[in-house]
């Protein structure tokens, strides 16, 4: 199986946690991880890239888990600057999150892959979700807990998709030539998440999910994959949670979960090590 991350500095306990977790759900089996980064700043942020020890270290747990599995740390530097997110670069959209949309022009990304934020947390095996057939597909994903109720873009009642976990067909992607028109889209319209918006606004041919397979509220039975957004809480007040699994005092002072704690308790053990 293939698993595509991207993101800077910030994004590597993120990814040792997410990877952890897929070596414990998946036990052994042959795994290939790809991790997109760059070196990137705004007019009022600068960005550290995803650093060679931090992929270096969590290549040799992949690998001793499975001697055949890999990892690969991708600069698209050069991608970037070729075509940035011009309409969107001064809002709070971080310039990482697109990376991904370069996936159709990179030669070592495999025909199928899923992708996945580093904020998730990966329950039970994906085997089923990872395998189904994709003719005709570009992309499978969960609609988005809040935002199916903002926004529309097919003849459905709800199709607005959360982009936080997306099972992609590389080779429907290159020919519908989705990512190449997001790319665009995200160069000459401001958006609100614009990387998302985009995807939704022009993948014809997706795919919608069930909710385990990107649970974003709380945790469910069946939850394959958490994805532990920023979400609406109403009671006993209104008001934004942003619970993240590498902060593990909050996940559970806050969320009272301790569903992942040998999970996060080995993180705990390794992290300095990044």
């Amino acid at each position: 199986m293939n698993f595509l991350f991207c993101g800077d500095h910030n994004a590597e306990k993120g990814v040792l946690i997410a990877v952890l977790s897929l070596l414990k759900a998946e036990r052994g089996e042959e795994v290939h991880i790809y991790i997109l980064t760059m070196k990137a700043h705004s007019k009022s942020r600068s960005f550290n890239p995803f650093s060679q020890h931090a992929a270096d270290f969590i290549r040799s747990l992949v690998v001793a888990d499975n001697p055949k599995s890999s990892l690969e740390l991708i600069d698209c530097t050069a991608n970037f600057i070729k075509e940035p997110p011009t309409a969107n670069m001064g809002t709070r959209f971080t310039p990482y999150a697109m990376l991904r949309l370069f996936a159709d022009e990179l030669p070592q990304i495999p025909d199928r892959i899923l992708y996945l934020d580093d904020d998730v947390i990966i329950r039970r095996p994906v085997d089923q979700f990872y395998t189904q057939d994709l003719t005709g597909v570009e992309l499978v994903g969960v609609l988005d807990y809040f935002g199916r109720f903002f926004f529309h873009n097919q003849k459905k009642v709800f199709d607005y998709l959360n982009s936080g976990v997306l099972l992609l067909n590389m080779p429907e992607i290159k020919q519908t030539g989705l990512f190449k028109r997001v790319r665009h889209l995200m160069q000459v319209k401001k958006m609100f998440l614009p990387d998302q918006t985009a995807i939704n606004k022009l993948a014809k041919e997706k795919r919608i999910a069930p909710r385990k397979y990107n649970e974003q509220y709380s945790l469910q039975s069946d939850t394959v994959i958490q994805h532990f957004t920023t979400s609406f809480r109403f009671f006993p007040y209104f008001r934004t949670q942003t619970v993240k699994p590498w902060d593990v005092k909050r996940v559970h002072s806050v969320l009272q979960l301790h569903e992942y704690d040998d999970l996060l308790n080995e993180y705990l053990q390794l992290k300095d090590q990044l």
